[in-house]
């Protein structure tokens, strides 16, 4: 029993401290230079799930105030309607998860000698399930609707919900990682 509950929390534990999985994709054919000014694309944020409880006007906010400020220190600037350069997205996506897991209990050992002994080997498998949250932004060409940039960052979410400003200080470092590569080099 207490192998049991030792392993389910450090599984527990580890998947607490994972770190971001950051995807970026660009078309290289771009001048990425020649991009000067940012819009949002309406939709501004797409949510997968369609689902009230991940879809909110604070978690819509947050991330349009967080894409800004990183497309701000890029050297990217508002534009009025119908004039930018680039157009951006965003995505919000939730997926359940699953991980199998199997530990073998019991057998036979040998010693040198060549006697054998033990019980019978058994083999238990588990199901953890769990959620992993993706933020993907995307930047389309203002003149062609082409995208030209994706960035996403993904990581397993924790079964406590997060309070206010966790959650901010969480996009904000989640956007910062995302962005973190545009322009492309």
């Amino acid at each position: 029993m207490f192998r049991r509950t030792f392993l389910l929390s450090s599984v527990m534990l580890l998947a607490a401290c994972q770190s971001y999985e950051v995807n970026r994709d660009y078309d290289s054919s771009r001048d990425f230079g020649a991009y000067h000014s940012w819009a949002w694309k309406e939709p501004a944020l797409q949510y997968s799930p369609d689902d009230p409880r991940i879809k909110s006007d604070l978690t819509e906010q947050r991330i349009r105030e967080a894409v800004g400020q990183q497309l701000d220190q890029r050297g990217l600037r508002p534009a009025a309607k119908g004039t930018a350069d680039l157009t951006v997205q965003a995505w919000l996506i939730v997926d359940e998860r699953q991980q199998q897991t199997s530990y073998n209990y019991g057998g036979y050992w040998g010693g040198y000698w060549g006697g054998y002994w033990g019980g019978p080997a058994y083999t238990e498998t588990r199901t953890y399930h769990y959620k992993v949250a993706t933020l993907q932004v995307d930047l389309f060409d203002g003149k062609d609707g082409k995208l030209v940039w994706r960035g996403s960052a993904e990581q397993i979410m924790k079964s406590a919900p997060p309070s206010p400003a966790e959650r901010e200080a969480a996009i904000r470092e989640t956007v910062a990682k995302v962005i973190e590569q545009y322009p492309p080099r």
